[in-house]
């Protein structure tokens, strides 16, 4: 696999850079475009969803954002060190039936000399909202 930079160790810059690429690829909601940041044999644990390798993120995020409609997330830099970083994140999105969200949580991360994800785990609630309460347009 090619490098995807930026690689570990991570400065405050670079880190930050990791970040807003996240960002961006999970604002494309591209199942496809959002696995390549991660290993083939990536880890994760979502909430209470164990996946194991791309093809079952694919196969996840599908799922996420058939449910999860216009769907925003914006993630903010917490901490960092060596091959690791942590994030906080908001997101909103609504159901079929126009009821909002605005999810909150947390993300650790660890990154491989390549700088592809290898793990992932998150920790998420939700919390119901007026779509005039949305933050995110």
């Amino acid at each position: 696999m090619n490098p995807r930079p930026p690689l570990p160790p991570f400065t405050e810059e670079t880190a930050r850079q990791k970040v807003q690429a996240a960002e961006d690829a999970w604002n494309s909601r591209d199942p496809e475009r959002v696995a390549l940041a991660y290993t083939e044999d990536t880890e994760w644990r979502n909430r209470t969803d164990f996946i194991h390798g791309r093809t079952q993120v694919v196969e996840f995020l599908r799922r996420k954002w058939t449910r999860e409609l216009d769907y925003r997330l914006k993630k903010t830099l917490w901490a960092f060190g060596g091959n690791r970083i942590a994030v906080r994140f908001e997101y909103e999105f609504h159901d079929d039936s126009g009821q909002w969200f605005r999810a909150y949580g947390n993300e650790n991360w660890e990154f491989d000399d390549l700088g592809y994800m290898k793990f992932r785990y998150a920790s998420i609630n939700d919390l119901s909202i007026k779509e005039a309460d949305r933050k995110f347009r």
